[in-house]
């Protein structure tokens, strides 16, 4: 498993597990960020992303995105 701040500009990815805390992963169900849904890195800066999920675009800090692998 890698984190997602692993993944390169343009590489679509399946979430394979979320992790942290509940509030963390809650919020993150919440943009879309569940398990076998695919994500799309649309932009990266200093380590916070900007995804697009389900057709929308959702911006991610660097400390939430590790929470999440591909």
């Amino acid at each position: 498993m890698t984190p997602l701040t692993e993944a390169q500009f343009g590489q679509i990815v399946t979430i394979v597990k979320v992790a942290g805390d509940l509030k963390d992963r809650q919020h993150l169900a919440d943009l879309g960020c569940v398990l076998n849904a695919q994500v799309t890195v649309v932009n990266q800066l200093d380590g916070d992303l900007i995804l697009k999920i389900k057709g929308a675009r959702v911006a991610l800090g660097e400390a939430l995105a590790k929470e999440i692998y591909f």
